[in-house]
């Protein structure tokens, strides 16, 4: 189970951070990653990090969010930096066990909302 925070309406130029905790079998040996999704597009992959591994980042997003992880507390985060308003979309939190990627895990989903 993965539960996403953080979320919420925030001015151009502004700053969210948003936290997924897993429970304990979803996180430790599990790539995380955040997607969103805006109205009428597809999802699509923010940044991903792997257990040990160095993150990537969707060339979008690239020197103003930042993905991190927590893992004694089984919480992944993703800090944004300079908003802007084609970042409104839905995000998600995603685990996939580094043994089969096949299988995703999907949070319930938050609303990042980038306007003035």
């Amino acid at each position: 189970q993965l539960v996403e925070s953080g979320g919420g309406l925030v001015q151009p130029g502004g700053s969210l951070r948003l936290s997924c905790v897993g429970s304990g079998s979803i996180f430790s040996n599990y790539l995380m990653a955040w997607y969103r999704q805006a109205p009428g597009q597809q999802r699509e992959l923010v940044a991903a990090i792997p257990r040990g591994g160095l993150p990537n980042y969707a060339n979008s997003v690239k020197g103003r969010f930042t993905i991190s992880r927590d893992n004694a507390k089984n919480t992944v985060y993703l800090q944004m930096n300079s908003l802007k308003p084609e970042d409104t979309a839905v995000y998600s939190c995603n685990a996939r066990p580094i043994t089969n990627y096949s299988i995703n895990y999907w949070g319930q989903g938050t609303q990042v909302t980038v306007s003035s």
